[in-house]
C-alpha cells in the first residue's frame, strides 16, 4: 500500500554500502532555510573534515537557479533529522565532487522557473562529477532540466581503461529514490531533455537498488560506452521514447578503441504508462559498443498488462547486446525480491519521506499505482512548484544511533499514521460520512 507507513527503508542489512561518509566526524547543525550564510547547509557543505550534517530546520532552501556543489569528502548530509515537512531544495541541484559522500532524505525539484525554453537553465537535480564511494538513499528527484539522478565525468584520463575509469564516477550507490519528470521541451539548450539517469562513459560500480523512475522520456537509466552497472529490483513507469539503454557512441569516442559494457539486471519492473511508445522494449542498444548482459525474473508490459520485448536497438550499426549466462556481479550480498513484489514494496518504500509524503510525491505514486498522469513539459503542468512551512525542533544525538542515523525509537520525525493521502475538501468531506 503506498500509503502504508514506513519505519525504515526496506533494505537488508547486508546489502552493500559504499562509505560510512562522515560516520564519527563533528556534527554540524543546519539551523536556517537561507541558501547560504551562517548555519546555512550550504557552509555545511562546504566545512572542511568528517562530519555529519544534521538539521534543525525544516521547508524549502531556494536555490535561485544554483546549485550545491559537494567539493569536501567524509560528509553525510542527513535529511531524516529535519523535522516535518523534511527539507526540499528548490530551483536548483546538487553536484558531487568529492569522495565518501552519503545524501538521504532530502527532496531536489528544479523545474524551469519561468525561463524561456532553449535558454540555457539546464541543471541535473542530482550528479557526479568524478565521484568515488557515494551512497543516495532515498531521496526524491523531480523536474531536472537535465538528468535527475547520474554518475558523470569526463571520458578519457590518461591513456588506459584502468586510468579512465580512476578518473571519473566509481562506486555510486543509488538506493530507493524517486526519480520523477524529468521536464521535456524546457530550458535545456538542446531542446527535448527528460532523463531519468546518465552513467558516463568508463563510469564502473554503479548500482541501482530499489529505486523509481517515472515519466522520464528516456534513461531509465542511459549506460555510455564501458560503463558497468547491476539493477536490482527497480521500478520503471511510463518511460516514452527508451526505458534502459547502452550507447557508445563513434562520434564521441574518435580515436579510442570500444570497450565492453556490462550490465547485471535483476528483478526489475518496466510498465508502460500513458506517454509510453507502443512495443517499447526493456532494454535498448546503439553506438558501435557491445552490451555484455545477464538478466533474470526482468518484466516488461504495456499499461493493460501486455508483454513488450526484452530487447531492441537504435541505429543501424555494429553493436550488440551480448547475453551471459551467469551475473556479471556478485549478487550475494543482496536482499532480492521477486518481480512480484517490487511496485507494491517500492511504492511504500522509495522517495525521501516515506513515513512524511509531501503532495507532490504521493500525486506521482498514485499515479503509478493508478497507471495515470503523463511525461510533462513544465511543473506548471502539475501544479508549479510546492510551498512548505517553515518549521523548527533542535537536533537531540542521543536520541539517534549516529552510525545508522536511525532514531533509537524507531519513530522518525513527522512520522505520520495510516494512509498518506491528499484529498480535496470535498474528498475529505466524503470520507467522514453522516453523523
Amino acid at each position: 500500500m503506498i500509503g502504508a507507513v514506513a519505519l525504515s527503508p526496506q533494505i537488508s542489512a547486508q546489502s552493500p554500502v559504499p562509505t560510512d561518509g562522515g560516520a564519527g566526524g563533528r556534527i554540524i547543525r543546519v539551523t536556517t532555510l537561507n541558501k547560504d550564510g551562517p548555519g546555512s547547509l550550504k557552509e555545511a557543505l562546504e566545512a572542511d573534515g568528517p562530519r555529519i550534517v544534521v538539521f534543525e530546520v525544516g521547508g524549502a532552501i531556494d536555490l535561485e537557479r544554483s546549485v550545491f556543489t559537494i567539493e569536501n569528502p567524509d560528509v553525510t548530509v542527513a535529511g531524516q533529522t529535519a523535522p516535518s515537512p523534511g527539507i526540499t531544495i528548490l530551483r536548483g541541484g546538487i553536484d558531487v565532487n568529492a569522495h565518501d559522500v552519503i545524501l538521504q532524505h532530502l527532496r531536489v525539484v528544479v523545474g524551469g522557473d519561468g525561463q524561456p525554453k532553449r535558454s540555457g537553465w539546464e541543471a541535473d537535480a542530482f550528479s557526479t562529477r568524478s565521484a568515488a564511494n557515494v551512497l543516495v538513499e532515498n531521496n526524491s528527484f523531480f523536474w531536472a532540466v537535465d538528468e535527475n539522478m547520474s554518475a558523470s565525468g569526463p571520458r578519457f584520463t590518461g591513456y588506459t581503461v584502468e586510468e579512465w575509469r580512476e578518473g571519473t564516477s566509481r562506486n555510486i550507490v543509488f538506493r530507493l529514490n524517486l526519480a520523477a519528470e524529468g521536464l521535456a521541451d524546457s530550458t535545456h539548450p538542446k531542446g527535448e531533455h527528460s532523463k531519468g539517469s546518465l552513467i558516463h562513459d568508463n563510469a564502473t560500480g554503479i548500482v541501482f537498488e530499489r529505486n523509481i523512475w517515472a515519466h522520464n522520456v528516456e534513461r531509465s537509466p542511459l549506460l555510455k560506452g564501458g560503463a558497468e552497472a547491476l539493477m536490482i529490483n527497480n521500478l520503471i513507469y511510463d518511460p516514452q521514447l527508451r526505458a534502459v539503454h547502452y550507447n557508445l557512441m563513434d562520434l564521441e569516442w574518435a580515436g579510442h578503441e570500444p570497450v565492453d559494457g556490462k550490465l547485471t539486471a535483476i528483478g526489475n519492473v518496466m510498465r508502460g504508462g500513458n506517454s509510453t511508445d507502443d512495443d517499447l522494449p526493456f532494454l535498448t542498444i546503439g553506438g558501435v559498443g557491445d552490451l555484455l548482459y545477464y538478466g533474470a525474473d526482468n518484466v516488461a508490459v504495456d499499461r493493460y498488462g501486455k508483454d513488450l520485448p526484452m530487447f531492441g536497438r537504435y541505429g543501424v550499426t555494429s553493436a550488440e547486446i551480448r547475453i551471459q549466462d551467469a551475473p556479471l556481479h556478485d549478487l550475494s550480498p543482496y536482499e532480492i525480491l521477486p518481480s512480484i513484489e517490487v511496485e507494491t514494496t517500492l511504492l511504500s518504500t522509495a522517495g525521501a519521506r516515506p513515513w512524511d509524503r509531501s503532495e507532490m510525491e504521493t500525486r506521482v505514486l498514485f499515479f503509478i499505482a493508478e497507471g495515470r498522469g503523463e511525461v510533462i513539459d513544465s511543473e506548471d503542468e502539475v501544479g508549479g512548484y510546492p510551498s512548505f512551512e517553515a518549521t523548527s525542533a533542535p537536533f537531540d544525538p542521543a536520541a539517534w544511533d549516529l552510525t545508522t542515523m536511525r532514531p533509537k525509537s524507531g519513530r522518525w520525525p513527522g512520522q505520520k499514521e495510516g494512509a498518506q493521502e491528499h484529498l480535496s475538501p470535498r474528498d475529505r468531506q466524503m470520507r467522514q460520512g453522516v453523523q
